[in-house]
Formats: structure tokens, C-alpha cells, sequence
């Protein structure tokens, strides 16, 4: 029974996780489908308001994604609920806090840049596309399904135990330690028209994926050793380094 629970709590938590990563795209792009995006929908107050509204729910999502990332916090978590459902729990957090900040956001429109040429609107929706589309694709270059939890709860569905991490660094990862938040910060940033709400948004982010780069790295270190430092020596962090074998 506890089995079957498994894998069916880990089923719902990555389906709701996709359903909010695709409103995620939406929301930062101000895509017309979706009833409430960083620019539309929201609430108007004061700017200062909503900047330190919006910086909130910012700061909500780093902390919720970097301290439930660290082993410390899972070796103790790990006590309270069943080990096959961490990360589970965790993504099925993460959509909870992301909906939070979708449903809270408070837009500043006033705008910081507006490009008018078409071929830089055409390029920037372009880069903003492939933005996302490297998330998605460097999550399939190492494991998607044990990033999101599904692994883990179909081994233990089945009473097997998941394999031990291995290092290996295929594909964007050969030229990039980070392609995943190389993706999020282009997609982020190729905005045609970026208003302060979404500059405020893409610094916020920008801060959070540098902290929990270095954080990331470190568990990385602790795990891998002297394998993860010479990778580290070879592979520029956000930007592809060339030259190097």
C-alpha cells in the first residue's frame, strides 16, 4: 500500500510541478493565455509597495529552494517523512511557492526599455524561447526524473534502491557547469520590453541563482571531491569555456 502511495504522490507532485513551470513561462513572457502574468493581472499599488512585496516573494522562493536543497536540511527532513518522497516533496513545494508568487505578484509597470525594431523583437523572443528550451532539455542531460522525484519513487514502488550518484558531465554540461541556469537567466532577461516589475524579477532571480550556485557547488565538492574541482577548472560557470580539454 505504502508503495502504490509512493508513486502515486510522486505522479501528482511532478504533474503539478509541469503544470506550473509551463504558467511559470507564460507569467515572465506576459503571454496572453494565462489570467495573471508579471506585468498584468495583479493588484496596482504603490511602486515601493510592490517592490518590497515582489522582492519578498522573490526571497520566498530562493530560501524554500536553496535551504530544502542542502543535505543537512534533508538528512533531518528525511527523519519526519519517508526518504523515496524528499524530493517529491520538495517539487511539490517549490509549484506551492511558485503559485504563491504567481497569485501575490504586484505588477510595476512603469518601463525601462522598449524595443521598436523588429528584427531585435523577433531575437529577443527567439532567445527567450531557446532559454526555456535549454532548461528543459539540461534537466533530460542528467536525470530529469530523479531532478523531479519520479525515480525515486518508482524504485521504491518496486523495492529496489536508487543507483548512487555518478559524475559525468554530458552534452551543454562538457562547456558549462550550469547550462540549467544559463537557460533561466536568458530567459529571464530577452524581454522586448521590460518593464520594472520584470527587471525587478530577473534581479532577483539572477541574485538567487549566484547564491545557490556557490552553495550548489559545494555540496558538488563535498560529494565528488578533486573530480568536481578539476571539472570546476575547466567548464565556465553560466557562459560556455572553450579551449580547455
Amino acid at each position: 500500500m505504502a508503495r502504490a502511495f509512493y508513486l502515486l504522490f510522486g505522479l501528482v507532485a511532478y504533474a503539478i510541478f509541469f503544470a506550473t513551470f509551463l504558467y511559470l513561462i507564460a507569467f515572465v513572457g506576459n503571454l496572453p493565455w494565462v489570467p495573471v502574468t508579471v506585468d498584468h493581472g495583479g493588484a496596482l499599488i504603490e511602486p515601493f509597495k510592490a517592490a518590497i512585496v515582489d522582492l519578498g516573494l522573490i526571497a520566498l522562493f530562493g530560501l524554500q529552494h536553496s535551504v530544502m536543497a542542502r543535505p543537512r536540511f534533508k538528512a533531518a527532513w528525511t527523519r519526519i517523512v519517508p526518504a523515496p518522497l524528499e524530493r517529491s516533496i520538495y517539487v511539490l513545494l517549490a509549484s506551492v511557492v511558485l503559485v504563491v508568487m504567481f497569485a501575490f505578484w504586484r505588477p510595476i509597470p512603469m518601463s525601462m526599455w522598449n524595443v521598436d525594431a523588429a528584427w531585435a523583437i523577433y531575437l529577443l523572443w527567439g532567445l527567450f524561447g531557446i532559454g526555456w528550451l535549454i532548461v528543459l532539455l539540461s534537466t533530460f542531460m542528467i536525470s530529469h526524473f530523479e531532478l523531479f522525484g519520479l525515480l525515486q519513487v518508482r524504485h521504491a514502488s518496486r523495492g529496489t534502491r536508487p543507483p548512487e550518484p555518478i559524475f559525468h558531465t554530458p552534452y551543454f554540461y562538457k562547456r558549462v557547469r550550469h547550462p540549467l541556469y544559463s537557460g533561466f537567466l536568458l530567459a529571464f532577461w530577452a524581454a522586448p520590453t521590460m518593464s520594472t516589475g520584470h527587471l525587478l524579477l530577473a534581479i532577483g532571480m539572477t541574485a538567487y541563482i549566484l547564491i545557490a550556485i556557490r552553495h550548489e557547488e559545494r555540496d558538488l565538492v563535498g560529494v565528488f571531491g578533486a573530480e568536481y574541482e578539476t571539472y570546476r577548472s575547466r567548464a565556465g560557470m553560466l557562459i560556455p569555456r572553450f579551449g580547455k580539454s
